[in-house]
């Protein structure tokens, strides 16, 4: 039977989990429960990857709801981190108040996104910067949910020009679509399970796979632990090119000179105890999966970039975007889940399918027209060079790290 209410559901979303966890590791924090039917972790299509959220069913709404209070905000056990539960949505589950952000710099991620806002604005309830199914990369533009309007209308005003990693957001309004969201409200308790895999820009090589890949993740890491104290205890393995642990969160990494290097390190210092706690560790993503990212080194789709977007599965669905933003500059119908968006302007094309002008005859008697030739390198250029200072320095800061 389709559940129409909150009554009839009987599963919940749980969020923000490190990169290690898994089913059987969220089975065995659940185990004693006893009404637990099913848990499933999302991971990405391409990369195999966990998102970082996932499905928990109970046999019952009761359980789920005794369950959601119980744990909800607890301690996981053997990490500093809490459980982020919430009922599953497939629809609208209440008012929500969104914005259409643009102009995303490549490496900008959910969580980014979502934490730049919800530091001026505690109603934030997710952020969700759409990506390429076929490349994972980001498509330039997301979307931020509010639970409060007003914030939501301050932020349309306050937010718009402020920098997200290195350029400044454009923002416009997400504007409800008539009967979007219809089909989504009473879609079957399975589209659960069925929603597109949303992540960072990534190599479409696994990072295991990748020969040129000389990083490794540790997860699960002593909150105390310094990057000092991990480069002294990996550095036995051989040269190490760069570390960096991620304040707060409870995991770094650690790039090596050599792939073989990086290999024995996996090998040999899986499950082993740094600090107080027992590490996890895998391969991050080769430096060369984000090469193209100013100041972004190559590591493993950042946990921090997880979240999907807290829950409310579909409910950036029944948005189409404000006019304010120049329809030339982003793509919609190709993305699996948009198709119902409306372009912002009539006649606005898919940039994916869209022909580029034809060229104009080349003279070679002709003198040539500097401000035009100025235009276009600065048209493809302008961006790396404004944000060539603080790149720069975001990169040197990373080298003495």
């Amino acid at each position: 039977m389709v559940a129409t209410a909150i009554e009839e559901v009987r599963t919940l979303w749980i969020g923000d989990l490190q990169y290690w966890v898994d089913e059987s590791y969220l089975s065995q924090c659940f185990a004693h429960n006893g009404e637990v039917v099913s848990i499933k972790i999302i991971r990405n299509k391409l990369t195999g990857q966990p998102e970082g959220y996932g499905f928990v069913e109970f046999v019952s709404h009761a359980s789920a709801e005794a369950f959601l209070r119980t744990y909800n905000g607890a301690q996981m056990p053997g990490t500093e981190q809490t459980f982020r539960l919430n009922w599953a949505s497939f629809g609208d589950s209440g008012p929500d108040h969104s914005i259409f952000v643009g102009d995303l710099a490549p490496d900008v991620t959910d969580f980014l996104l979502q934490e730049t806002f919800r530091a001026h604005y505690p109603s934030v309830k997710g952020a969700k910067v759409v990506t390429d199914p076929a490349t994972g990369r980001s498509k330039g533009y997301g979307f931020v949910k509010f639970a409060d309007e007003a914030q939501r209308n301050r932020a349309m005003t306050e937010m718009n020009g402020v920098y997200c990693s290195t350029r400044p957001m454009r923002i416009s309004a997400a504007t409800p679509k008539k009967n979007a969201s219809f089909q989504h409200q009473y879609a079957p308790p399975k589209a659960m399970y069925q929603f597109p895999a949303y992540s960072a820009p990534v190599s479409a090589v696994a990072p295991e796979n990748d020969v040129n890949n000389t990083t490794v993740c540790i997860g699960n890491l002593d909150l105390n632990v310094t990057e000092e104290e991990l480069k002294q205890t990996f550095m036995q393995f051989g040269d190490i090119v760069l570390v960096k642990i991620y304040a707060g969160k409870g995991y770094g990494y650690v790039q090596f000179g050599t792939r073989v290097s990086a290999e024995d390190a996996i090998q040999r210092m899986q499950g082993k105890v740094i600090g107080q706690q027992v590490i996890q560790i895998s391969w991050g993503s080769s430096m060369t999966a984000r090469q193209d990212v100013p100041g972004g080194w190559g590591v493993q789709m950042d946990p921090s970039q997880w979240s999907a977007y807290y829950g409310y599965g579909q409910g950036y669905e029944a948005y189409a975007y404000g006019a304010t933003q120049d329809p030339s500059i982003y793509t919609y119908g190709a993305y699996a889940g948009y198709a119902q968006y409306p372009q912002q302007v009539e006649g606005a094309q898919d940039m994916s399918v869209v022909s580029m002008p034809m060229e104009e005859l080349y003279d070679p008697l002709a003198m040539p027209d500097v401000d035009k030739l100025n235009a276009a390198y600065l048209s493809i250029h302008g961006s790396s060079i404004l944000g060539r200072s603080l790149w720069q320095r975001t990169s040197q800061s990373l080298q003495q790290a």
